[in-house]
């Protein structure tokens, strides 16, 4: 079993642009990544993580 923290903890449906970020818990921050290698900013608000991963999605 993995440890809490690194379980993605949102899984956004597939964008056209093949993108899928997730956003990941560690510790008191959280941080969204792509499978591209695309990483946002660890944030202490997993809303503005979330926002962070659908900027990415739609992104081109």
């Amino acid at each position: 079993m993995r440890p809490a923290e690194e379980v993605p903890q949102t899984s956004p449906t597939p964008a056209p642009s093949g993108h899928e970020p997730v956003t990941v818990e560690r510790g008191s921050f959280c941080t969204a990544r792509c499978g591209c290698g695309w990483s946002g900013p660890a944030r202490r608000s997993r809303d503005r993580a979330r926002t962070d991963a659908a900027e990415h999605r739609a992104a081109p």
